[in-house]
């Protein structure tokens, strides 16, 4: 029962109705965000020639996935404030420190890509599969790290990366969960379709906010300093957000 008390919206009832409006909204988002993905994925057909296309299609992803662990982490803090609007707050900050990092990140997998899928075509080139395949996972997983600190922190883009290439070792558990978010976004791709990843794209934005939580811990305490009552970066330009 709520007590006549306490503010409106404080009950169990309210609380579970906010977090199912809050994840209706990111999912809403999502899928927005994602469209020109997903509508490029549909036009293009499974080929080698294809290859370079369905990587690039990937750009707008990362400024939009950025902009949802924003607002899931700021939910806690501002629960009274509406999710569309941290959302494309979110977006607003972000942006431009995700897409340097990810442009270059979406051109090297492009490369990689196309010489897991099209190695066969060429004489000899299946030796470099294995290792094209090797070096695209680990670029998977380091964007995930990059994906959380440029959402929470104001690094120049260099240092970042250097502290995301940290992290992949230093929180090995983290990148290990990764790895089973990564596996079980193949798998919801592989069996189902791009458009029922992007309708699921809430739940697995939600549990990387989740189990990021000890990397923000780790990137705070390792790369910033407090000064003034806040954390500024001691290697980066501040304020880490």
């Amino acid at each position: 029962m709520t007590d006549p008390t306490d503010p409106v919206g404080t009950g169990p009832l309210s609380q579970i109705a906010q977090a199912v409006y809050h994840h209706m909204a990111l999912g809403v988002w999502l899928v927005l965000g994602c469209a020109p993905t997903l509508v490029m994925l549909t036009l293009l057909a499974p080929s080698p020639l294809a290859v370079p296309f369905f990587v690039l299609a990937q750009l707008p992803v990362a400024p939009v996935l950025s902009a949802g662990l924003h607002a899931v982490r700021a939910w806690r803090g501002e629960p009274e404030e509406g999710p569309f609007a941290l959302l494309w707050r979110g977006l607003r900050a972000n942006t431009w420190d995700v897409l340097r990092w990810w442009i270059p990140t979406v051109l090297v997998a492009t490369v990689l890509a196309v010489n897991v899928w099209a190695s066969g075509t060429v004489p000899g080139a299946e030796l470099l599969r294995p290792v094209a395949a090797a070096a695209a996972a680990l670029l998977v997983l380091w964007a995930g790290h990059m994906l959380v600190i440029t959402t929470f922190f104001s690094f120049r883009t260099r240092d970042a990366a250097r502290v995301g290439a940290a992290m992949l070792v230093v929180q090995w558990r983290v990148t290990l969960v990764y790895i089973s978010l990564l596996v079980v976004a193949l798998g919801i791709t592989a069996f189902g379709s791009d458009v029922i990843l992007a309708l699921s794209a809430w739940a697995l934005v939600s549990v990387l906010e989740a189990v990021s939580r000890p990397v923000v811990v780790d990137v705070t305490a390792r790369f910033t300093r407090p000064c003034d009552g806040r954390r500024t970066a001691t290697t980066t330009r501040p304020p880490a957000r």
